[in-house]
């Protein structure tokens, strides 16, 4: 029985019970993975061995830089893909324990429900996503960042650092957030189409 659940879960995370989820799926579990983890690490991963700052000094360079980068991009968009998951991995999870169908789901009033709410809770995250994006990393990448060393040594006070490859990154973060505004489309798109299906369902004469 336990295999069943397992295999009715990961059908459902694969196959979503609307178009509009499964071409999201496709769309978030390959293009924006793949080019956050082959295009990403090309752009982010050195980025800490080529930042310097004068004087080019290691202490000074990695304060700096953890003062530039207080959580890396890397690190920040893998934890929006994973968060984003878990609202429909739970839904997935709940059909799954409750044998419910993916053809089923839409069907059911109280599935219907926990599905849409899955879907609002990945728009709100997103939502949450690009905002601290907008803070954490801004929308432009300036080569010069002026650090304030101060608290290190009293001889560094403001120190001028250069920003490795400033303008792929302005490039790849816009990528970043069109890929996080496509995702909030999609979502909304595919309640219209949960709304639309249920519309359907309800018209259907009773045979």
């Amino acid at each position: 029985m336990s295999l069943n659940y397992i295999k009715n879960f990961y059908e459902g995370c694969l196959r979503p019970p609307t178009v509009i989820g499964q071409f999201h799926t496709l769309f978030f579990g390959s293009v924006r993975t793949f080019f956050l983890g082959v295009l990403g690490f090309a752009v982010y991963g050195n980025e800490a061995l080529h930042f310097s700052c004068d004087p080019d000094k290691r202490e000074l360079n990695l304060y700096c830089y953890n003062q530039f980068r207080p959580i890396t991009p890397q690190v920040f968009w893998a934890l929006q893909l994973v968060s984003v998951l878990v609202p429909g991995a739970v839904f997935h999870l709940y059909a799954a324990c409750k044998n419910i169908d993916q053809e089923e789901i839409l069907q059911r009033p109280m599935s219907t429900v926990f599905y849409i709410t899955s879907v609002l809770l990945r728009i709100i995250l997103e939502v949450l996503a690009f905002w601290l994006q907008s803070h954490l990393f801004g929308f432009l990448v300036d080569p010069i960042y002026m650090c304030d060393a101060s608290a290190l040594a009293k001889i560094f006070n403001i120190s001028k650092c250069m920003v490795p490859e400033h303008f792929e990154k302005t490039i790849f973060l816009s990528a970043m957030y069109t890929f996080t505004i496509i995702t909030i489309l999609l979502c909304f798109a595919e309640i219209f189409e949960i709304l639309f299906r249920r519309i359907g369902f309800l018209n259907q004469p009773v045979s």
